[in-house]
């Protein structure tokens, strides 16, 4: 079975086209048009092993927020596509990555409930970085359109870079063995008493 997914949406604000490959190395081929996001992406694709390839283009004239958000959009709906009846897989992974002063656990549950928790949320209306309010936006709409249940929580960064990466590293990680095929499931039982992830 291919765990595979190539998604395309395209707005009066933003055209995106995002590949996912599940069982890859971690390539990541990343053009968004913003630098730093960009960084978070490879950043996302290498921990989580997911190839991923990203091509955006949006109103960064506006801001950054469209561009953000939408690629959320895109890559919760390529992971929901590759991930398919998500029969084998682990299902739950969570990671604590630490970055100097920085600690960031997040925990993963693909079992097809769209919620997410992630703190802090500092007020981006009192002059705080705006990567502190874009990132979260963008990985709750990952959780939205994925399809998963994600806790985050980031602790002691005395950097907007720290904060960010190592968030983004927690989360791919969690991922990373969530979506993994479980050896004991024979990849035929789906991990619910349900009988579905649907």
């Amino acid at each position: 079975m291919s765990r595979e997914a190539r998604v395309e949406r395209g707005t009066a604000e933003t055209t995106i086209r995002i590949t996912v490959a599940l069982d890859g190395t971690g390539t990541g081929r990343i053009a968004t048009g913003i630098g730093f996001f960009d960084h978070l992406l490879e950043q996302l694709a290498r921990h989580s092993l997911i190839d991923l390839a990203v091509e955006a283009s949006g109103d960064v004239q506006v801001d950054e927020h469209h561009t953000v958000e939408d690629c959320g959009i895109v890559l919760g709906r390529a992971l929901d596509q590759a991930l398919g009846d998500r029969r084998g897989i682990r299902r739950y992974g969570d990671a604590r990555i630490p970055m100097d002063e920085t600690l960031a656990t997040c925990a993963v549950d693909l079992g097809g409930r769209a919620w997410s928790s992630i703190t802090p949320r500092p007020d981006p209306l009192a002059g705080a970085s705006p990567w502190l309010e874009l990132l979260p936006h963008f990985l709750e709409s990952v959780a939205r359109e994925g399809r998963m249940t994600l806790h985050l929580d980031v602790v002691g960064a005395a950097s907007v870079h720290h904060h960010a990466e190592a968030a983004m590293k927690a989360f791919a990680r969690a991922l990373r063995t969530a979506a993994e095929p479980d050896p004991r499931l024979s990849g035929v039982e789906v991990p619910s008493t349900k009988g579905t992830l649907r």
